[in-house]
Protein backbone atom coordinates (compact mmCIF):
# COMPACT_ATOMS: atom_id res chain seq x y z
CA UNK A 1 0.00 0.00 0.00
CA UNK A 2 1.28 3.06 -0.89
CA UNK A 3 -0.18 6.64 -0.07
CA UNK A 4 -3.53 6.87 0.64
CA UNK A 5 -6.57 9.25 1.35
CA UNK A 6 -9.47 8.06 3.32
CA UNK A 7 -12.50 8.00 2.84
CA UNK A 8 -13.25 9.66 6.39
CA UNK A 9 -11.62 12.69 4.90
CA UNK A 10 -13.58 12.99 1.73
CA UNK A 11 -16.78 12.46 4.02
CA UNK A 12 -16.05 15.54 6.50
CA UNK A 13 -15.09 17.39 3.68
CA UNK A 14 -18.66 16.97 1.93
CA UNK A 15 -20.10 17.61 5.17
CA UNK A 16 -18.45 20.52 5.74
CA UNK A 17 -19.44 21.54 2.47
CA UNK A 18 -23.04 21.17 3.16
CA UNK A 19 -23.00 23.43 6.18
CA UNK A 20 -20.79 26.04 4.04
CA UNK A 21 -18.26 26.03 6.44
CA UNK A 22 -15.94 25.57 3.86
CA UNK A 23 -16.48 26.27 0.16
CA UNK A 24 -18.09 24.34 -2.31
CA UNK A 25 -15.31 22.93 -4.15
CA UNK A 26 -15.56 19.41 -5.77
CA UNK A 27 -12.22 19.27 -6.76
CA UNK A 28 -11.55 18.55 -2.84
CA UNK A 29 -13.53 15.50 -3.23
CA UNK A 30 -11.01 14.18 -5.81
CA UNK A 31 -8.19 11.34 -4.93
CA UNK A 32 -5.25 13.07 -5.67
CA UNK A 33 -3.20 11.35 -8.23
CA UNK A 34 -0.66 8.52 -6.94
CA UNK A 35 -3.02 8.11 -3.59
CA UNK A 36 -5.33 5.03 -3.04
CA UNK A 37 -8.77 5.63 -1.40
CA UNK A 38 -8.72 4.09 1.83
CA UNK A 39 -12.03 2.89 2.41
CA UNK A 40 -13.66 1.83 6.27
CA UNK A 41 -13.16 -1.66 7.04
CA UNK A 42 -14.17 -4.01 10.02
CA UNK A 43 -10.38 -3.69 11.04
CA UNK A 44 -10.46 -0.16 11.68
CA UNK A 45 -13.67 -0.07 13.60
CA UNK A 46 -12.04 -3.02 15.82
CA UNK A 47 -9.34 -0.64 16.32
CA UNK A 48 -11.92 2.06 16.91
CA UNK A 49 -13.52 -0.03 19.04
CA UNK A 50 -9.94 -0.64 21.40
CA UNK A 51 -9.36 3.12 21.84
CA UNK A 52 -9.22 5.31 24.67
CA UNK A 53 -12.03 8.11 24.59
CA UNK A 54 -9.17 10.88 23.96
CA UNK A 55 -10.99 12.79 20.77
CA UNK A 56 -14.76 12.99 20.98
CA UNK A 57 -14.73 14.15 17.36
CA UNK A 58 -16.11 10.70 15.77
CA UNK A 59 -13.93 11.83 12.21
CA UNK A 60 -11.09 12.25 14.18
CA UNK A 61 -11.56 9.00 16.03
CA UNK A 62 -11.50 6.90 12.93
CA UNK A 63 -8.76 8.60 11.46
CA UNK A 64 -6.77 7.62 14.23
CA UNK A 65 -7.72 3.93 14.29
CA UNK A 66 -7.35 3.75 10.17
CA UNK A 67 -4.11 5.01 11.05
CA UNK A 68 -3.29 2.35 14.14
CA UNK A 69 -4.23 -0.04 12.17
CA UNK A 70 -2.67 0.69 8.91
CA UNK A 71 0.93 1.78 9.90
CA UNK A 72 2.12 -1.48 11.28
CA UNK A 73 0.94 -4.56 11.66
CA UNK A 74 4.39 -5.08 14.43
CA UNK A 75 2.87 -6.24 17.51
CA UNK A 76 5.81 -4.73 19.94
CA UNK A 77 5.03 -1.26 17.87
CA UNK A 78 1.08 -1.62 18.54
CA UNK A 79 2.01 -2.15 22.19
CA UNK A 80 3.09 1.05 22.23
CA UNK A 81 -0.36 2.23 22.02
CA UNK A 82 -1.83 0.07 24.02
CA UNK A 83 0.96 1.60 26.98
CA UNK A 84 -0.24 4.59 26.71
CA UNK A 85 1.63 6.67 24.48
CA UNK A 86 0.48 9.69 22.81
CA UNK A 87 0.12 10.50 19.02
CA UNK A 88 3.02 12.87 17.88
CA UNK A 89 2.41 15.94 15.54
CA UNK A 90 4.29 17.52 13.39
CA UNK A 91 4.13 21.31 12.46
CA UNK A 92 5.25 21.30 9.03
Amino acid sequence: MGCCLSAVSLWKIAILMGLERIARDHRLLAVPAGFDLLPVLPEHCKELVAMPPRHLYPFDRMLIAQARAVLTRDRAIIAYGAAGADVVTFDG
